[in-house]
């Protein structure tokens, strides 16, 4: 029988494709030879539950993960990470700031990074070099600077990919900034990010489906990212009406259907420091060459509610718990 430490790489990779997060990390700490093989990702990896990305431990500096699956807590050290705020998490890769708000998107499993340009509306402003030195603010109108610490939760609402770059070299990346949630995209070479043509009204949500950027509105109008000329937001289809006032609003690619989701939470217990969610309403749009026709009851549909409500809830307290970000292995 043949020794493990004779295994080809092709089967080794093969085997990591099985293994959790934190077996990962173990399989990669047995040899230099495992330790290359763990960086690869050639095969897709198992579904498992995703890990929220906790705040730095300044002291030892490693990042600290939660694990929902073993209800664990996992340090690791990731020294690209090191001293930045993390703002957004797409297909197993981390969006981060640092205090002179350049950017930086890193696969804290492989160490693979790209350098981003400074965040759009801190592109003309001086950089800042402490916590306690004053930053401009293009967010608020008002006259008062606020510190990195201050408005590092309002740098970046959302970023998402369109690809996972270690599979596709051409990928796209696309935030929400700033307070209005201002849509802006990145591709590899860009020497500044590129803010998109659009409603002057804040986003409320964007994701990447079928080789396409949507974007919601607080009104509930979906917009398609239009790259033939200069990036716009075209828009697909009339607003939703909505009797009731939701408190957030999620797009999603669920199993490769976009769905519209509404959480709405209880307001009545003001000295609550969470909002409890209280329920959803899940829509899907029937979208054909990127016009948006009508939207169905969920009711009628035939999706797993607890899926679906797994999935919301997790982006959930992403937006909600600052600090926080989920992140998948993939």
């Amino acid at each position: 029988m043949a020794a493990w430490s004779d295994l080809t790489n092709d089967v080794l990779e093969h085997i990591t494709s099985f293994l959790a997060f934190p077996d990962h990390y173990r399989f990669g700490a047995v040899c230099k030879n495992w330790r290359s093989v763990s960086k690869r990702r050639r095969y897709p990896p198992t579904p498992q539950l995703p890990w929220l990305v906790l705040e730095e431990e300044k002291e030892i500096r490693k990042r600290k993960f939660y694990s929902l699956s073993d209800g664990k807590h996992y340090s690791i050290e990731i020294p690209e990470l090191h001293g930045r705020y993390i703002c957004g998490s797409s297909h197993g890769w981390l969006f981060a700031v640092d205090i002179k708000i350049n950017g930086i998107l890193v696969n804290p499993f492989t160490r693979e990074c790209y350098e981003l340009p400074p965040f759009p509306a801190y592109s003309r402003k001086t950089d800042v070099t402490a916590l306690t030195e004053k930053v401009p603010s293009d967010y608020t109108g008002g006259p008062r600077n606020y510190t990195f610490e201050e408005m590092k939760t309002k740098i970046v609402f959302k970023a998402i990919l369109s690809h996972d770059p270690k599979k596709r070299s051409d990928f796209t990346a696309m935030i929400m900034f700033g307070c209005k949630r201002t849509p802006a995209i990145w591709r590899p070479g860009d020497l500044c990010w590129t803010v998109v043509d659009g409603p002057k009204c804040s986003m409320e949500d964007i994701v990447y489906f079928k080789e396409n950027f949507y974007v919601l509105s607080p009104e509930n109008e979906v917009y398609v990212m239009d790259f033939e000329s200069e990036p716009k937001l075209i828009e697909v289809g009339p607003q939703i009406d909505a009797e009731d006032c939701p408190f957030e609003r999620y797009l999603i690619d669920f199993n490769g259907n976009l769905l519209l989701i509404e959480r709405f939470c209880d307001y009545e217990d003001e000295e609550q420091e969470l909002n409890v969610t209280v329920g959803f309403n899940v829509m899907e749009p029937n979208l054909e060459e990127n016009i948006l026709y009508e939207w169905s009851d969920i009711d009628n549909l035939h999706y797993s509610w607890a899926e679906i409500l797994l999935y919301t809830s997790i982006q959930a307290i992403f937006r909600s718990a600052r600090g926080m970000v989920f992140i998948s292995h993939t």
